[in-house]
């Protein structure tokens, strides 16, 4: 494998399996599992309505393709064509850019919350404020911040 394609490479892989990850748990929510689904909200867990349903998929569907994005982009697959190297590796900049933020923004909040400083309605769900805080806002943080790195490594290699 060349230089260039070594560069990021672990991160990539890395932020690959994370993104695969999520997909396994939304496909096992879109096929009608309902395991950990109250952890995400307990409005979600009770409602099978077709807007829900297209919501599981698309966000399976994204998911998906913003787990192999970071391979792609720096060419660990195969090499894109001419001409799309460059608004993959955009694309891939606008993917870790919200990754970033959404899981810095909502695990600062869902902390912030968990230790009182912003303070709830009697009637919030708890529990899954809770998964928010430790687990799901947190990977999404991890996963973006896999995705930043796979990109720099690969900037580096490259310049």
């Amino acid at each position: 494998m060349p230089p260039a394609q070594t560069c990021g490479l672990r991160a990539a892989w890395a932020a690959c399996a994370c993104g695969l990850a999520y997909v396994v748990i939304s496909l096992y929510w879109a096929l009608g599992g309902s395991w950990l689904l109250a952890t995400v909200g307990a409005s979600l867990a009770g409602t099978s309505s077709a807007a829900v349903k297209f919501a599981v998929w698309a966000a399976v569907a994204l998911k998906a393709i913003a787990a192999f994005l970071p391979l792609v982009a720096i060419g660990a697959l195969r090499r894109p064509p001419r001409g799309w190297e460059r608004w993959l590796r955009r694309l891939t900049w606008i993917e870790a850019l919200i990754l970033t933020a959404y899981g810095l923004v909502l695990t600062a909040t869902g902390l912030l919350v968990q230790s009182g400083v912003i303070a709830l309605p009697r009637n919030a769900d708890h529990r899954a404020l809770r998964w928010h805080a430790y687990l799901w806002d947190p990977w999404f943080l991890v996963w973006g911040l896999l995705v930043t790195t796979a990109l720099i490594q690969g900037l580096r290699r490259r310049g």
